[in-house]
């Protein structure tokens, strides 16, 4: 029974709305780790969107939850639903839910565009209960365009540091009356270091390689689509595969855990065959699903994992690796940043601010010994009509091959030294990337909200003015 534990009678019950906890996706497989590290706080109904479901009965999740957990008497239920128009269910399904299961709170999670319909029916809504959003932003300028989003939340926990301080630095004019938090993603402990000789590693390793046996391999872990810049890394493998001698290079292997062609990203198989040496420029594909003991075991088979996106909100594959003891190679953006534990000039972990928003071009270079960052050299702005400007934070292919590199010259006994401190690091309390944690931290952001909350009138009289941030913006070129 955990220190936070309270009478299933006496618990509140909470409405969360996002992917089905049961879902693949790294939104599903978080909103499972929230639920499940806080079910012995809290009641769960979930609004769990998924793109299709066999049935649309409500799921009863209690008697699942209490047997991997180890609790006695959770509660947890689904309420199956699909995507409306691309956004997560509609105000009439939350309005049922309030009425069957009177909720302290509806906590929501991913980004704001799915979430319009409930921005839009806040003042409503807020009568019953305070909103909590989970949230996250990949990038700078600040988003202005949120800023009314954020403002009709009561609580925000962010995932990353950079969210966190867009967060504080777009409701200055209410931030007394809110509750801001971070709260980074933490992993389940189904994602642990294995001895290279383990019987799990042995067995998906033949089952992968067959009777091969590469000497190094470098793991690719995320949906092919265009902002995790897949086309880049095989080209910086060529390179570097093109670097080292031909023996040394047949021996090295691209794991590329993602379908090979999608309309999200692109056809990869052309972009290898088409442009290496495939006998050189060694990649295997790993498609499909994998349970997570399989997943646990394809981290620890690896000699390391890159993810060079040039848009990231966290990296959920980076995070898994330091839980696996694994070193990484990413892209200095986003939530990344956090993972790398950036030192500043009093060796304290870096924290954001509106003078020092982002640090992907380099104000600081220390780093945790466990990855290899890769400094973005073109800032891109794009952006549609519901996101009018967003940088794109891009490396070289020729940087990507350095850093892969830099990797392999490490040798088995250096990467395994330096992936096992990111382990100790993810698990410490400093950085606490871990469920549990994780849960803790929910269960103080849901706390303090609904301790906070005064339920809204049900109209609001607002002055029409000038925006006080519309000057938020001007130094940020791509900030230095």
């Amino acid at each position: 029974m955990s220190n936070t534990y309270i009478k299933p009678e006496e618990r509140k019950t909470i409405l969360f709305i996002g992917d089905d906890l049961r879902a693949p996706s790294g939104v599903g497989v978080m909103s499972r780790a929230i639920v499940y590290r806080t079910a012995e706080h809290f009641n769960w109904v979930q609004i769990g969107v998924l793109t299709r479901h066999d049935r649309m009965d409500i799921v009863d999740m209690s008697d699942a939850v209490n047997q991997e957990m180890g609790y006695k008497d959770a509660k947890v239920y689904i309420i199956p639903d699909l995507i409306h128009d691309h956004q997560y269910s509609c105000i009439e399904n939350v309005r049922a839910a309030i009425r069957i299961y009177k909720p302290a709170a509806i906590v929501f999670f991913t980004d704001p565009r799915y979430y319009e319909w409930i921005f839009k029916h806040e003042i409503e809504l807020r009568q019953y209960c305070p909103l909590i959003y989970l949230n996250i932003w990949d990038n700078l300028p600040y988003p202005l365009w949120n800023v009314p989003f954020y403002q009709a939340c009561d609580g925000l926990l962010a995932i990353s540091k950079q969210t966190h301080n867009i967060n504080i630095q777009l409701v200055q004019d209410e931030i007394d009356r809110k509750v801001l938090k971070y709260v980074p993603h933490g992993i389940e402990n189904t994602y642990y270091p294995m001895s290279p000789d383990a019987p799990q590693i042995t067995d998906f390793k033949k089952e992968i390689f067959g009777d091969e046996d590469p000497g190094f391999i470098l793991l690719f872990n995320a949906r092919n689509m265009g902002r995790k810049n897949i086309t880049d890394l095989i080209l910086g493998w060529k390179l570097f595969t093109d670097s080292i001698p031909f023996g040394d290079a047949n021996k090295c292997c691209l794991l590329l855990h993602c379908a090979p062609s999608d309309w999200n990203g692109t056809d990869l198989m052309a972009v290898w065959k088409d442009n290496c040496d495939t006998d050189r420029c060694r990649i295997k594909f790993v498609e499909g699903n994998i349970p997570f003991e399989k997943m646990n075991a394809m981290y620890n088979l690896s000699d390391g994992v890159i993810l060079p996106s040039y848009a990231e909100g966290w990296g959920l594959s980076i995070t898994e690796a330091m839980m696996t003891g694994k070193m990484f190679i990413a892209t200095v953006t986003g939530g990344m940043q956090d993972q790398m534990r950036f030192e500043d000039e009093n060796g304290q972990w870096i924290n954001f601010s509106q003078d020092f928003p982002s640090n992907h071009c380099g104000k600081y270079t220390k780093h945790g010994s466990w990855c290899i960052p890769i400094w973005p050299q073109v800032g891109h702005v794009t952006g549609s009509p519901k996101t009018p400007y967003i940088y794109e934070d891009y490396v070289k292919t020729q940087d990507i091959a350095k850093a892969i590199k830099e990797l392999y010259d490490l040798g088995p006994g250096e990467r395994r030294r330096r992936g096992l401190a990111g382990y100790e690091w993810a698990t410490s309390d400093e950085a606490g990337f871990t469920a549990a944690m994780m849960g803790e931290r929910m269960v103080e952001g849901i706390d303090e909200t609904i301790a906070k909350f005064v339920p809204q009138p049900n109209y609001r009289l607002s002055e029409v003015k000038d925006n006080d941030l519309s000057k938020i913006n001007e130094n940020i070129i791509w900030v230095n």
